[in-house]
């Protein structure tokens, strides 16, 4: 029967935990304190990576090139982000970057064509942005992103989809020659990427990577330049590729993965001879 107030008679540590949330709870109720969106209240569901459990397509129908038509590689989650407070904008979606490429085209005994990132196969940067060149940083601009601008309510619950092949033409004969005689003997291609599932404030720049993905294509044709057309090209190696990983952990964006150039702006296309010194074909955009 103490005359003490009932919160002077808990023990201090229960009594500063239910300090704590009254003012938690005030302050969320309080127009002047702004609640910041964090990683740890934003809800991340359902991730999905992988990659078309089907061959690549050889396509010989052009005179002039082979076209190929890789699987494609598919990413997809669920989010639910917290309200988003007035005069707030958040982008929900994927950033996608280019770290490595090898892309070869051989040429019996004369030499290959190769298409090349000069800065990434010279180390000076980690990555290389694969945005559509348009929406930088993110990947695209249809299902690849969801926008939330404040102030809302409630919990908004969004997906965001995104979506990635090769589908190049390499010319039969050699890319710097006037010849139109069928000389390309092999396509080799291996490219890895990273993905990442991120929410961005549109204003400050602010971003919370969410999730990581990183992925490889790999494609290998052999080529018979003595053949009809239709039947030179055929598939090598393994012919499905090996599927995505989904991080446990969330790796940090490097500065080049978020603007321009992209991969399709920053790509050299190369003439590298058996014999003698290698030519620039198609310079960088």
């Amino acid at each position: 029967s103490s005359s003490l107030p009932w919160y002077h008679r808990l023990p201090s540590s229960l009594a500063l935990l239910i300090l704590l949330v009254a003012c938690t709870m005030g302050c969320i109720q309080s127009i002047a304190c702004k609640p910041r969106i964090r990683r740890e209240n934003i809800v991340v569901y359902e991730v999905s990576a992988s990659i078309d459990q089907c061959p690549t397509i050889i396509e010989e129908n052009s005179p002039i090139v082979l076209r190929y038509k890789t699987p494609y590689f598919r990413a997809s989650a669920g989010v639910v982000m917290p309200p988003v407070p007035r005069n707030e904008t958040w982008v929900v979606g994927w950033i996608q970057a280019c770290t490595q490429m090898e892309f070869y085209n051989t040429y019996g005994d004369i030499g290959m064509s190769s298409w090349e990132l000069p800065e990434l196969r010279e180390g000076r940067v980690k990555a290389i942005s694969d945005s559509d060149g348009v929406s930088y940083p993110w990947y695209g601009n249809t299902t690849e992103t969801v926008t939330l601008t404040g102030p809302t309510s409630k919990p908004s619950r969004l997906t965001v989809s995104m979506n990635d092949n090769f589908y190049p033409s390499v010319t039969w004969a050699v890319p710097i020659s006037n010849s139109n005689t069928p000389m390309l003997t092999h396509i080799t291609r291996d490219q890895s990427f990273i993905t990442w599932l991120v929410a961005m404030n549109s204003v400050t720049k602010e971003r919370i990577v969410l999730q990581t993905v990183r992925w490889r294509m790999r494609v290998d044709i052999a080529v018979d330049p003595d053949m009809p057309l239709g039947s030179r090209a055929s598939l090598v190696g393994r012919p499905y590729q090996e599927q995505p990983h989904i991080l446990n952990y969330q790796e940090p964006i490097p500065p080049n993965a978020l603007g321009r150039p992209n991969a399709n702006d920053a790509q050299v296309l190369m003439w590298r001879p058996r014999r003698g010194a290698p030519l620039v074909v198609i310079p960088p955009k």
